[in-house]
């Protein structure tokens, strides 16, 4: 059976030509970024699916103090319905106070499950301590379970997290470097020297020589107004610029589980010669039944007869040639009917011998 090999940058080859990308989708600008928040609450309403644990108990009590509600000293006020939750969501950059975010809400205690629950308010923290957001809302959760008389349960998905869409409010901006001195970088997501070359003469070509310089793989310095008026189109007019990007290395990926290998366009293999051939063991029981003459008082007995055959496929040699090219390698491999095993054992080879000029990742 031929096998399955994804073909890495297949439009590329079939096109001849490096498709254009903006520049909004090969870069960020440094400074502009999301930020993480948590925070610790309680989700109520819950249907006798709640927490057990002495931390919710003594959480529900001081709740209950707060909001008022004389509890006598020492008193745990257990109960099914109330569960403890870690509540985390991302600030995105530039959100304004008023907006509103989508949180993620997880059982941090022995709850089955929280269908049907409610966040009460819960401050949400940055890493620097102060609360940037207030969440509360009713939470969707996609999973449920259910239990049965005899102790078994079933469950589909994960019902002890769910999440508030929209259910945080936002307190308070987060400062970034965006209106901060006179020129902004921009950091590619994949560093590449070519990629990063072409970004700064296409730049250069449409704004002018000495607009941007690359600062190393990753960076491109790129003047820019200090009045943030002008800052804003003058950005818009840089991240809707396209370019080709420089292409990826030589790199063969194999995931040894799937059996599914991701080859690049430019992978080239040096002269090497490639033995393949299996050598199979097959042992097969054929019992056969003694049946003793008549009136001999004999017993009927069964005998076990096992035959062994031992088969070897006929070893199939291919040849590379020097430079040999993506299509060349997937055809000699498919022609001697290598499985996904005996590939990546292939490729192991062809590396080791210093004949695949390629790195060789294996997942």
């Amino acid at each position: 059976m031929n096998i399955k090999i994804v073909l890495a940058c297949l439009l590329l080859m079939l096109s001849g030509l490096a498709q254009a990308e903006r520049v909004k989708d090969l870069a960020s600008i440094a400074g502009v970024r999301s930020n993480q928040l948590i925070g610790y609450g309680l989700v109520v309403g819950l249907d006798g699916s709640g927490d057990k644990t002495k931390f919710t108990g003594q959480s529900l009590r001081n709740f209950l103090v707060e909001m008022g509600i004389n509890i006598p000293p020492g008193t745990d006020p257990k109960s099914k319905n109330v569960a403890a939750v870690s509540v985390h969501a991302e600030l995105p950059p530039f959100v304004k106070p008023g907006q509103t975010i989508d949180v993620t809400v997880s059982s941090l205690g022995d709850a089955k499950s929280l269908r049907g629950g409610s966040l009460l308010m819960t401050p949400l923290k940055g890493a620097d301590g102060n609360i940037y957001a207030m969440a509360q809302g009713n939470l969707v959760v996609g999973g449920f379970g259910a239990d049965a008389a005899d102790g078994s349960r079933v469950t589909v998905n994960i019902p002890s997290a769910g999440r508030v869409p929209g259910g945080a409010t936002v307190e308070r901006t987060v400062k970034n470097a965006f209106n901060v001195g006179d020129h902004i970088v921009l950091n590619l997501h994949r560093p590449d020297f070519t990629t990063a070359s072409r970004l700064t003469d296409a730049i250069n070509h449409t704004l002018g020589k000495g607009t941007a310089n690359s600062v190393d793989a990753s960076s491109i310095r790129v003047n820019a107004p200090r009045d943030p008026s002008q800052r804003v189109p003058f950005l818009s007019l840089v991240e809707n610029l396209e370019l080709s990007p420089g292409e990826a290395p030589a790199r063969v990926v194999v995931n040894s589980r799937s059996g599914t290998v991701v080859i690049g366009q430019h992978v080239r293999v040096t002269p090497a010669a490639v033995t393949h051939g299996n050598l199979s063991v097959t042992i097969s029981a054929n019992p056969e039944v003694s049946q003793p003459n008549p009136l001999s008082q004999g017993q009927t007995v069964i005998t076990p007869n096992f035959d062994v055959e031992i088969s070897e496929e006929d070893s199939r040699m291919f040849v590379f040639d020097p430079g040999v090219s993506l299509d060349e390698i997937v055809r000699a491999v498919n022609q001697v009917g290598a499985a996904p095993g005996d590939l990546v054992a292939i490729l192991e080879a062809l590396k080791q011998a210093g004949a695949l000029r390629a790195e060789l990742v294996v997942i």
